[in-house]
């Protein structure tokens, strides 16, 4: 899994408004101690859709190199959820950061494309 890239989804306002000078960490970091990430676009855009959807505004996708990730990054099978949609196939490892996130790992910012109705169409 070396070389690979992998993503984070962030609500932009919530990422501008963290310093620049401090290391990045999701609103949700405190209480569950790592960061998501995914290093497939297609189950980025699928989580994107189960819980962000209906959430209105900016998302940001923050693209990581996690060979210069300061924390450790596990990659783990993921967790079954309570309701909602089917979890993605046991096959697929998900890249998870367990410490803030170094800024300098971060390679790209971009803006996820939504249509109108809040659907993710490009993340």
């Amino acid at each position: 899994m070396s070389g690979e890239r992998i993503r984070h989804i962030v609500p932009a306002d919530y990422f501008r408004a963290q310093p620049d000078s401090e290391p990045y960490r999701p609103s949700q970091f405190e209480a569950e101690g790592f960061i998501h990430c995914t290093s497939e676009p297609g189950v980025l855009r699928r989580v994107a859709n189960e819980y962000y959807r209906s959430l209105p505004g900016e998302f940001l996708v923050l693209v990581i190199d996690p060979a210069r990730v300061q924390a450790e990054v596990k990659y783990e099978a993921p967790v079954r959820p309570r309701g909602g949609a089917a979890p993605p196939p046991d096959s697929l490892l998900f890249p998870l950061i367990y410490g803030p996130l170094n800024r300098d790992a971060i390679v790209e910012i971009r803006a996820a494309r939504r249509a109108p109705d809040g659907t993710f169409l490009e993340v």
